[in-house]
């Protein structure tokens, strides 16, 4: 049988760790398929690096346009990035009726619907299991394994920068900017972090499995994005101490009202196994209603990790090339006249358990003040701990609250600030217990 012919767009970290694979694990791959997968061309910005990565029977070239062009290329794999050069080749590919397989999550998050309807058109393949947790098979999981279930939520720590820089704040008591410079210098970090810390990166990502999870159009643009950098260690350290862990987590869910889709820092119980992932490792935890709870573990970035899932991903592609488009996975897991536009959940309007720290003039009476603005919003205390004097003059109390309506907390925040002897803004992280609703 002919090989399956491959133009790669992209020969950096993943690309680089796409060609070893295949080279590595020719013979395996074959065995399974029963047919060869080889690179005919590669596109590169730089061709004496592409050079010295690529076989010498790789034509190589800097135009990506020369790639998806070219007669003898049956799939393009793009591991540029972006949003620009890689979705003008993408498109392009498709219009040529060429297959396609990506790692890039940005792309999908913002111009996904796009691109789907458009490869419906010409009746390619995108495939792109690489975009979301690296090596962890959880679009697999979410578009085959558990088609039979009902998704009621999913919640998962799919950015290991932000998650090793909380690692490193709890576990060496270390500021944010500490951290980052540590996950920096050891090369978790970009020199500028933005994309990672601020929730972006984990926004595109958790738009995409809400998506595969409930059979909607990819919405990013009504994600909501908290990041990391305004995280302080003394939080971390009292959420240790009533037995929780900060995490930067994706969430989301199902409910009578609207879909939750919400990036933010999270309080886990501490025996919860999301909370127990440290380091630049992630992990995504799927509730569903036939099986109950799922836990996907692992790698979510580097070059093997992820060149693992492109290649899974061009074999499937090479499975299913001929096959009519009815006998194929939706992209989106659901049939495209069966996708529902469900309204995002506004987050006013979410259920949530909530950390709340104040600080505030060591003086008699300030507690009952503050437990009385939160009883006359209904907002019951689960804990509460007042800690010792700070200074001369002021302590920190530190509150966890019962589940409420997320605009309630809001209202009480800004009646406790207004109160003459609260020193500061108050503090306010949500809490996800992670128990079916």
């Amino acid at each position: 049988m002919q090989p399956l012919r491959i133009g790669l767009l992209g020969v950096g970290t993943v690309g680089g760790g796409t060609i070893n694979l295949l080279q590595n694990n020719s013979s395996e791959i074959t065995r399974r398929l029963g047919r060869q997968l080889i690179i005919t061309h590669a596109a590169n910005r730089n061709i004496e690096r592409a050079k010295k990565i690529c076989d010498p029977s790789i034509k190589i070239t800097k135009d990506v346009f020369d790639v998806v062009n070219a007669d003898d290329v049956d799939v393009v794999v793009e591991l540029i990035g972006g949003t620009t050069i890689a979705k003008d080749a993408i498109i392009q590919a498709i219009k040529n009726g060429k297959h396609i397989v990506t790692a890039n999550k940005k792309l999908l998050a913002e111009y996904g619907n796009e691109i789907f309807q458009l490869a419906a058109k010409h009746n390619v393949m995108v495939m792109f299991e690489a975009a979301v947790a690296g090596g962890i098979p959880i679009i697999k999981a979410l578009r085959e394994g558990l088609a039979a279930n009902h998704i009621e939520s999913i919640a998962g720590i799919i950015n290991g920068t932000s998650n090793f820089i909380l690692s490193e704040m709890r576990a060496n008591g270390s500021t944010f900017q500490e951290a980052l410079a540590q996950a920096q210098t050891l090369g978790y970090a970009e020199a500028d972090p933005t994309f990672d810390i601020e929730g972006q990166d984990a926004g595109h990502k958790l738009s995409i499995i809400s998506a595969l999870a409930f059979g909607t159009p990819i919405n990013f643009q009504h994600c909501y994005l908290e990041g990391i950098s305004q995280l302080k260690s003394i939080d971390i350290g009292y959420a240790e101490e009533l037995g929780y862990r900060i995490k930067l987590l994706g969430i989301t869910r199902k409910t009578p009202k609207g879909i939750e889709l919400r990036v933010h820092p999270t309080l886990l119980p501490e025996s919860r196994l999301l909370a127990k992932v440290e380091g630049v490792m992630n992990a995504v935890s799927v509730q569903a209603d036939m099986i109950g709870q799922t836990m996907y573990y692992g790698a979510g970035a580097g070059a093997d990790p992820t060149a693992s899932a492109v290649v899974a991903d061009i074999m499937d592609v090479t499975r299913l090339q001929n096959a009519e488009a009815s006998y194929r996975v939706p992209y989106l897991a659901f049939q495209s006249e069966s996708l529902e536009d469900i309204s995002i959940l506004p987050m006013d309007d979410i259920i949530s358990s909530y950390y709340l720290r104040v600080s505030v003039q060591d003086e008699p009476g300030v507690l009952g003040e503050i437990a009385n603005i939160l009883a006359s919003e209904s907002i019951s205390i689960e804990a509460l701990i007042q800690k010792g004097v700070i200074d001369q003059k002021s302590t920190e109390i530190v509150i966890l609250t019962h589940s409420t309506q997320e605009r309630f907390i809001k209202q009480s925040m800004q009646r406790i600030q207004a109160l003459p002897r609260v020193l500061s803004p108050v503090t306010m992280i949500r809490m996800e217990s992670l128990h079916r609703r």
